[in-house]
């Protein structure tokens, strides 16, 4: 399972625009509440000063960064906040937002293995073309992790772009737009990762191999072994293998 990843969205003056829902998971402020405030309302009496300060001159110096920071829930709770924030620019390139992920460091210890959590991932330019095509991707995003639409063999782009109020032209565009690749294989990586998710899971050991493939969405033997070798770099024994090694 996914964790809960914030995603902050700021003007160039460092307030906020939006947030989506895992940041109301996490620290129990609601888009409403944080509006037009700065996203340091999240640090309290044992926020430690030398990370503020680093992540001050980073931000001024509009450069991508990784820091990690006490921060506080609504409820006065502390916990520790892994985060990447990107400066976005706009076509002039000249600053216009900052991006920030977050992730509460006290359910995730590593945050390797979260590409949103990449400094490589480029939000810097045209990665932002408005804030409803922003909004509209990690809309996407959610629907898939969370009522794992995926699962249906024959999920369409019309299907999910009537879920999300939308036309299949735009979201095609925002899902290019933002993972680089096409509906078709944003859909098949989380199949993979269901199929990897089951394979080491107890509860599908006396199924077969494509068994467990049918379970996570494909329904094509070798369109699985194809995708699954295409995504993962390795074929599902491999992965199989290393994974009981």
């Amino acid at each position: 399972m996914l964790p809960n990843i914030a995603v902050i969205l700021t003007d160039a003056q460092r307030k906020i625009l939006w947030v989506n829902e895992d940041f109301t998971e996490i620290t129990g402020y609601t888009l409403t509440e944080v509006v037009g405030k700065k996203p340091s309302l999240l640090q309290g009496p044992e926020t430690e000063k030398d990370a503020i300060n680093r992540i001050r001159r980073s931000l001024q110096h509009k450069i991508a960064f990784r820091e990690e920071i006490t921060n506080y829930r609504k409820n006065g709770e502390p916990y520790l906040c892994k985060l990447v924030i990107h400066p976005v620019f706009n076509r002039d390139q000249q600053l216009s937002n900052f991006i920030a992920f977050e992730v509460d460091g006290n359910a995730v210890k590593n945050i390797d293995d979260i590409p949103l959590m990449h400094l490589q991932e480029k939000y810097s330019s045209s990665s932002l073309k408005g804030i409803e095509e922003f909004k509209l991707y990690f809309k996407v995003q959610s629907l898939m992790e969370k009522e794992k639409l995926y699962l249906n063999p024959n999920l369409s782009l019309k299907e999910v772009a009537d879920r999300l109020h939308t036309n299949t032209k735009y979201l095609s565009q925002v899902v290019n737009h933002h993972t680089g690749s096409n509906f078709q294989h944003f859909i098949n990586t989380y199949r993979v990762k269901e199929v990897k998710e089951n394979l080491t899971s107890d509860e599908y050991q006396n199924l077969t191999l494509f068994g467990i493939a049918l379970q996570s969405g494909f329904k094509n033997k070798s369109t699985f072994y194809k995708v699954f070798k295409e995504i993962s770099g390795q074929t599902p024994k491999e992965f199989i293998k290393m994974a009981h090694a």
